[in-house]
């Protein structure tokens, strides 16, 4: 919502300088393109400090030479832009006028085709704070214009203008302009709570670490008090480590999220929380993880490493490779397995793992097909960042079917062997649950194909009633075998 003091009519209204980061937009484009930068030229990274010795409008001007913006999918502030185009409506002059670079600030003008005129940083000069006050006094007279800003910085500029427009201001900077400026409209932001903060670590993903566990209870050790404290210890290892990397996948995605239905609602997508607090957050996390897996076996850790060190691949290249991305999805579950046989000192099973990694390559399929199911459904061609086509969607759908079948045939081979004979008390039960599989994977297709489901098909999963009584019945056929 906004709020506006009366205004008195001026037959001839002052300009109305709007600044663009934090303001017009949620979130700061030199942040953002210093991330593009690191995604697609890593090696130019190294190059930041020397640019940044011959001044930040330098700084800023190379990596504006070096990667663009994508001025129509920036989270914009919906109520701003909404009384910016009634006052243009009504004749008012409006000015763009920010510290970004100024290839940035004509793409945004050039897309909203609102501004008649904008004043950005260029190679040489830094229009922020201090020097942008200088520059709007100069060009309009003292109190000569009207400023929108949100920043600490701004206060120098609302000093020289003649009222202020407060927008996504901290409550300390508003306070301040309260007291010192004519205040003339508030449009508040989207605070970044708690819960905000919980969405970007994804917590309900840590389902997806219980299968850290899953050696332990197919070995019927759960009741074994060091091994199982080893194997909690394994999966908050393992959560903290896949939150820290779901962070830095989100900031690596702002572009290519913010052109989705639903991902550009994430909370660094949408500019609620500002990317070089995410980058805090995950090395934090990846501190505490490292921690916990140090207290582990060298196995244990080095099985984290290695699905750091996938994660990573995955979130700077493989994504971006077709089925190679869903190989490593399916890899990364299984990797999960193979790090609890390592946090517990248990054999691995060979038949576990090649049941596994089908299963969840599988899975990868029904999420990337999904996906692609959404953009086909908006009219668009391809998936943005994913090298997926719309026309690839029945031979995603066949290769994931597939692979889920053969994770069936898998688990039948292995009820067959003579490790199942000497393991279990009536192994012939356990076939029970290859009809049970060969249901759920047939029906997640199915969901699927009618197009219910979620993005991430382990969320559809313990969200559906079906599919938890299909994981009670299996795990109950299991112990019945036993």
């Amino acid at each position: 919502m906004n709020a506006f003091l009366e205004q008195p009519a001026l037959s001839q209204p002052a300009p109305l300088v709007v600044d663009l980061d934090g303001t017009l937009i949620r979130g700061d484009l030199l942040h953002e393109s210093a991330l593009k930068l690191l995604r697609l030229h890593p090696a130019a990274v190294a190059l930041l400090p020397a640019w940044l010795l011959r001044g930040k409008a330098a700084l800023k001007d190379e990596i504006a030479a070096r990667v663009g913006i994508e001025a129509a999918t920036l989270p914009y502030h919906p109520e701003l832009l909404d009384w910016l185009k009634a006052q243009k409506q009504a004749g008012r002059r409006l000015v763009l006028c920010t510290a970004s670079n100024e290839r940035y600030a004509q793409q945004v003008a050039e897309h909203l085709g609102l501004f008649d005129e904008v004043i950005a940083s260029n190679g040489q000069d830094n229009v922020s704070a201090r020097r942008k006050a200088e520059i709007l006094a100069q060009r309009y007279g003292e109190k000569g214009f009207d400023y929108a800003g949100n920043s600490s910085d701004d206060l120098h500029v609302w000093a020289r203008a003649r009222e202020a427009i407060l927008v996504n201001t901290p409550a300390g900077v508003a306070a301040a302009a309260q007291r010192q400026f004519k205040v003339a409209g508030v449009f508040p932001g989207a605070a970044a709570s708690l819960r905000t903060w919980l969405r970007a670590l994804r917590l309900h993903q840590w389902l997806k670490n219980l299968l850290v566990l899953l050696p332990l209870a197919g070995a019927f050790q759960m009741g074994q008090g060091e091994l199982l404290q080893a194997a909690l210890m394994a999966f908050l290892a393992f959560g903290l480590c896949a939150s820290s990397v779901y962070v830095l996948n989100d900031l690596m995605d702002l572009e290519s999220d913010r052109q989705h239905p639903r991902k550009r609602e994430r909370p660094f997508a949408a500019g609620v929380l500002s990317p070089v607090a995410g980058l805090a957050v995950a090395a934090l996390l990846l501190l505490g993880s490292a921690a916990l897996a140090a207290a582990s076996r060298p196995a244990f850790q080095l099985a984290l490493a290695s699905y750091f060190a996938l994660t990573l691949a995955y979130t700077f290249v493989l994504k971006r490779k077709v089925i190679v991305d869903c190989l490593t999805l399916g890899t990364l579950y299984t990797l999960r397995i193979v790090a609890g046989w390592s946090a517990v000192g248990l054999p691995a099973s060979f038949w576990l793992l090649a049941f596994s990694l089908f299963l969840f390559l599988s899975l990868a399929f029904v999420k990337r097909y999904s996906e692609l199911q959404a953009v086909v459904k908006a009219g668009k061609a391809d998936a943005a960042g994913r090298g997926y086509l719309g026309s690839d969607l029945p031979l995603v759908q066949t290769m994931g079917v597939s692979a889920g079948f053969c994770s069936a045939m898998l688990l039948a081979l292995y009820i067959n062997g003579d490790t199942v004979m000497r393991t279990y008390t009536h192994p012939e039960l356990l076939w029970l649950t290859v009809p049970i599989l060969l249901y759920w994977v047939s029906r997640m297709w199915m969901q699927a194909q009618r197009g219910h489901m979620h993005d991430d098909p382990v969320v559809f999963a313990v969200r559906d009633p079906i599919s938890l009584a299909c994981a009670a019945l299996f795990g109950l056929t299991l112990a019945a075998s036993r």
